[in-house]
């Protein structure tokens, strides 16, 4: 399946993305740490260019901890700054300011030379759709000052929130790229909701993350739905075979694959699945 998703609105919001970073000391980059690589959008090296850069491993919760580890080292060998994060609960949040002086220490360095003590960090916070930016945001914030909502697409124009007297935070729109280098960075962007369900066929969707679980986490398949030797198993037979488990029946005593596939989506970019990282640095 060829997912492909780039709206109007978004080449406007890269071109404002490219005046804006200007005006910012640091790039902090919200990926979903089940997906680190997919979720990064490569326009953004371009935008970017050479601004010091914080990669915020956000959604940590949902991911595998071991590969959650593996990716922050391999980010870090490569000169990034790293946080770990669940916006939505808070975690690791507080430590947004620590890690952002960090990745800054010598340009602070070289302010408190020139007498500049005082003057606040501008961090620009980018990300692909409903990667969890504005919930990192208000949270940061310690109020409700981003538009945010598990659907992509919801935040439009760029948006100022001043932290505090040291921190002002830049909330941009997520924004995808023309053309995704290959089917797998479409569907697992699609997996974790970055792309729209209705550019989507929901089952082939379902099939393709339940063959991704088979190979990878085939013991939440035995646990979560019941399935006895998933390894053997096609996509469409596991999902045919999850909605039977879950007694979801049509006339006729078919499988409504149609729901199971809404259910197994939904409860994945839930957590209620279990903790998973859909790709390791190996796979590079």
């Amino acid at each position: 399946m060829n997912i492909q998703w780039y709206p109007g609105h978004m080449t406007k919001t890269r071109r404002q993305m490219e005046n804006d970073v200007k005006l910012v000391d640091l790039v902090a980059e919200v990926v979903d740490a089940r997906i680190p690589i997919s979720s990064r959008n490569p326009d953004i090296d371009t935008i970017v260019g050479d601004r010091p850069r914080l990669v915020i491993f956000n959604r940590a919760d949902q991911a595998d901890p071991a590969m959650t580890v593996k990716w922050m080292a391999w980010f870090k060998a490569k000169g990034y700054g790293v946080l770990e994060t669940d916006a939505k609960s808070g975690k690791g949040v507080a430590q947004f300011s620590t890690a952002a002086k960090a990745v800054l220490k010598d340009k602070l360095a070289a302010w408190k030379a020139k007498g500049q003590v005082g003057r606040p960090i501008r961090a620009m916070v980018v990300g692909v759709p409903n990667v969890g930016k504005s919930t990192f945001i208000n949270k940061v914030a310690k109020r409700k000052s981003a538009k945010a909502s598990d659907r992509p697409g919801v935040t439009r124009g760029k948006q100022w929130v001043s932290v505090d007297a040291g921190l002002e935070l830049l909330d941009t729109p997520g924004i995808l790229w023309p053309k995704f280098e290959d089917e797998t960075t479409g569907l697992h962007l699609a997996f974790t909701g970055a792309v729209k369900d209705e550019v989507t066929d929901l089952e082939e969707l379902a099939c393709a993350l339940l063959e991704l679980l088979r190979d990878r986490y085939p013991k939440v398949l035995e646990e979560r739905y019941k399935l006895t030797q998933p390894e053997g198993l096609q996509g469409w037979e596991l999902l045919e075979q999850c909605a039977r488990k879950r007694g979801m029946l049509i006339s006729g005593g078919e499988a409504d694959t149609e729901r199971m596939s809404k259910v197994l989506l939904d409860e994945f970019r839930g957590g209620k699945l279990g903790r998973f990282t859909l790709e390791t640095p190996e796979d590079l």
